[in-house]
């Protein structure tokens, strides 16, 4: 099915020592709803409305793009709840391939509020690449499961501290 988004999330060991060498995002998203999840997000000078279905296992659930422009962002910043999560995405390739598909990291670096937090992420084929995906020594624990480290619910649950999840 088109528009499935398969992900797994870690907490970080330790950064990649060449970590400037990569290609990087500077991000900005905030949410209109947590569940389902609806955001707005500008990644450098482009800007979209995310939608993201209800899943029922964490790893996989129907994600739609829409493309915004800045006017259709700002105002829609207006109407966010909760806090707005900047942050700088690093796109690390991981010379692993899965189905013939060459996997990457997102390695995102929250700014304030939510500093010094740092999650990567890892897109996948199919579940059952990600159900067998290996990850890097640096990766840290895996927290796909673990609601605490869901970038909505991160935003908009003013009861968590990000120092306490570290």
């Amino acid at each position: 099915m088109d528009n499935i988004e398969i992900e797994k999330k870690w907490r970080v060991a330790h950064l990649p020592a060449d970590l400037d060498t990569y290609d990087s995002i500077d991000m900005e998203q905030a949410y209109l709803n947590e569940h389902p999840t609806v955001r707005i997000r500008r990644e450098n000078d482009t800007y979209f409305l995310t939608y993201k279905g209800i899943s029922d296992n964490d790893v996989s659930h129907v994600e739609y793009n829409l493309p915004l422009t800045s006017e259709a962002f700002e105002h829609m910043l207006t109407k966010h709840d909760g806090r707005i999560i900047r942050k700088r995405r690093y796109i690390i390739p991981l010379d692993i391939e899965a189905e013939g598909v060459s996997l990457k990291a997102e390695l995102d670096v929250f700014d304030a509020p939510f500093k010094p937090l740092v999650i990567v992420e890892v897109e996948f084929p199919s579940v059952a690449a990600a159900e067998n995906f290996i990850p890097p020594e640096w990766f840290g624990e895996e927290v796909t499961h673990d609601k605490r480290f869901k970038n909505a619910v991160i935003a908009i649950d003013p009861s968590i501290d990000p120092s306490e999840m570290l």
